[in-house]
């Protein structure tokens, strides 16, 4: 009961002496960071003062030294931080094409008010005419997310086509792609026609389905994993928080001016591979890998290759357990 009551009053002090929440960094806590930074590693009491820099993900323990914490990017933090919001977001959207087609059945029966409807698109030819309709009327903003990275150039010359007239119009475009793309030559040469002030582009490790919104009046999701249904959206509140999704997803990505986050140096692998590690150590198949890592299966397992080789591993089981010592399934 003593040592309870002990327990109870330490943490009452250290309340005291902490009283910002764990959302927040203190002063402490920045300095320790920095200094964090410039020795590598830090001493797990030193972080007494400034129990922050554990809240807010910004040190991971020593592999190789329990006593010291190293530091983590500060785009990696924000990274882990976002995981279980990012998680909730596409289970919501996931969630609303379920219940919209759940209640497709009844639009038959009922008449719907055009400007809160949800209209469920068959077949990709109507989606994308649908698309295309909306695009040619932009006269504000469109925001996209496009998964993946390999794109057809006759798709993406005829979404330049869209671009460019939406921006005649006054219009302001966002793009966000998954890593990849920076290196395909289509986004490329799709990227050097439009005007760079009318044009945002970021890439992120993991993103959502695909997403379209215009001048947040209308938006288009998947609702079939073939991407042969589609949803379009005119309800204003399913407008709003999509809108919110797609900012989060946003501050989450990397401005193609900039490089992805890059892994610790300590690390023989490259930041695509520690992505691969973390999803295997959660138990992920190699065909769900390649879909959220935007790359093909065949290239997701040359990745997974190149991991057994960096970690000397036997066998996938043995590379599983590898990854969890490693700290590589860490984010």
């Amino acid at each position: 009961m003593q040592k309870a009551g002990g327990t109870q009053i330490a943490e009452s002090a250290d309340k005291q002496t902490h009283p910002h929440s764990d959302r927040e960094l203190c002063e402490s806590a920045i300095r320790l960071y920095t200094e964090a930074l410039r020795r590598g590693r830090i001493n797990r009491d030193e972080l007494t003062p400034a129990p922050c820099l554990t809240d807010m993900a910004l040190m991971y323990p020593d592999p190789r030294d329990d006593a010291s914490m190293r530091p983590v990017l500060p785009s990696t933090a924000l990274a882990h931080l976002l995981q279980p919001i990012t998680r909730e977001i596409h289970e919501r959207v996931q969630l609303t094409a379920s219940l919209v087609n759940s209640l497709a059945p009844l639009s038959n029966v009922v008449t719907e008010d055009p400007v809160a409807s949800i209209t469920a698109l068959d077949g990709k030819r109507l989606i994308d005419a649908k698309v295309g309709e909306a695009a040619g009327a932009a006269t504000s903003e469109i925001l996209t997310v496009q998964p993946g990275f390999s794109r057809q150039r006759n798709v993406m010359m005829a979404g330049l086509a869209r671009s460019l007239a939406a921006i005649e119009r006054g219009a302001r475009l966002r793009h966000l792609y998954q890593h990849p793309a920076r290196y395909s030559p289509i986004v490329k040469e799709y990227l050097e026609q439009v005007p760079a002030d009318r044009l945002e582009v970021r890439t992120v490790e993991q993103t959502v389905e695909r997403l379209i919104i215009v001048d947040r009046s209308v938006a288009f999701i998947p609702a079939s994993a073939n991407r042969h249904t589609a949803l379009e959206i005119r309800h204003p509140a399913l407008i709003t928080y999509l809108v919110q999704v797609y900012e989060v997803l946003w501050a989450h990505a990397t401005p193609m001016t900039e490089r992805p986050p890059a892994v610790s140096p300590d690390v023989p692998v490259t930041s695509v591979q520690r992505s691969i590690a973390r999803l295997l150590a959660e138990g992920t198949t190699d065909e769900m890998v390649a879909r959220k890592m935007g790359i093909s299966v065949r290239t997701c397992r040359s990745h997974i290759a190149k991991l057994m080789q960096a970690l000397n591993a036997s066998s996938r089981t043995h590379l599983g357990a590898l990854i969890v010592q490693s700290g590589l399934g860490r984010v």
